[in-house]
């Protein structure tokens, strides 16, 4: 008679990594308005009117300021957005984003 050897299946378990974040970065410059940077911020961010003013006085003084942190699409496409809205006025309105660390 022949001998059949059979082996257990394993299961082999996707490991599902949470997706990095990166960080939306505020750098402030001499020429948009204040009030120009507290409007976007709200647009674009969901933010209240005191949260974006907080912000924004933190990227004046400090020269650049986390607003949000996303996944990279979401930052990303946050930035940019928000970048827009600035040279669409005419301003060097700018945002970056970074990995978190």
């Amino acid at each position: 008679m022949s001998e059949i050897v059979t082996s257990p299946r394993t299961k082999a378990k996707a490991k599902t990594e949470k997706p990095r974040l990166y960080k939306v970065i505020l750098l402030n410059d001499d020429y948009t308005p204040r009030e120009f940077v507290v409007k976007v911020l709200m647009a674009v961010f969901h933010m209240s009117e005191d949260e974006a003013y907080r912000v924004m006085m933190a990227a004046h003084q400090l020269g650049a300021c986390v607003v949000a942190v996303f996944t990279r699409d979401v930052a990303e496409t946050k930035a940019t957005e928000a970048t827009e809205e600035g040279r669409r006025k005419g301003y060097p309105l700018m945002f970056t984003t970074e990995p978190e660390q």
